[in-house]
């Protein structure tokens, strides 16, 4: 798993404390270092023509094992899951130990749902303004659908970030945000995006924060 903290006034040492949490292998960290360094820095792009429908059906079975995105996150993010009789693939009830804010959330498919919601690590606006305007549909909708970018988290955390980028949000969970800025890092290289120069060191400065297990 992963780290980091940066808290707005939060003691230095309680910072670490909650980074300790989710500790990362020292590969782990050099591997993101690496990748960060090689991530092409610009200026964002217009958000001219963006919409969500640029990357194509929400939730769609990319995958084809039958079941949507959305629940497949809530099935391998939530613990305890009951699934529909009529259809193993939806999941109506679970547990979330949220990344994001580190409380525990309790989910019931219904008018409860968007308590939990299924959060794009690099959100999709971002990825438009910084090289996905120049993909192909099928990317698009790849991307959207790649579970390495997708975590179900607690709901009102998910509207504040929006689109932001590492400079303009990070979870208040400050122990979980090494590992947020690792991942987000993982799929920006994956995928070919660039970063802001304020993202990069936003990243950067997460990844001084990590804290390294044996």
């Amino acid at each position: 798993m992963l780290a980091v903290a940066i808290g707005a006034g939060a003691p230095a040492w309680s910072d670490a404390q909650d980074a300790a949490r989710f500790p990362v292998t020292a590969q782990v960290l050099e591997d993101g270092r690496t990748a960060l360094d090689a991530l092409p820095v610009k200026g964002r792009a217009p958000r001219t023509d963006y919409a969500r429908e640029q990357f194509g059906e929400a939730w769609a079975d990319v995958d084809g094992n039958g079941c949507d995105t959305r629940n497949d996150v809530l099935a391998r993010d939530l613990t305890a899951i009951t699934t529909d009789p009529d259809d193993a693939c939806i999941v109506r009830t679970g547990t979330l130990d949220d990344p994001y804010t580190d409380e525990v959330i309790a989910f019931e498919r219904g008018e409860r749902s968007s308590e939990v919601q299924i959060d794009h690590v690099v959100a999709l606006a971002d990825a438009w303004q910084k090289g996905a305007q120049q993909w192909t549909a099928e990317k698009r909708e790849r991307f959207a659908n790649d579970p390495a970018n997708l975590l179900a988290v607690d709901g009102p955390a998910n509207q504040q970030k929006g689109a932001g980028d590492a400079a303009t949000w990070l979870p208040s969970n400050t122990g979980y945000r090494c590992v947020y800025a690792l991942r987000q890092i993982r799929v920006k290289a994956a995928y070919g995006l660039w970063v802001t120069a304020a993202e990069r060191d936003a990243l950067s400065d997460q990844l001084d924060r990590c804290v390294v297990t044996d």
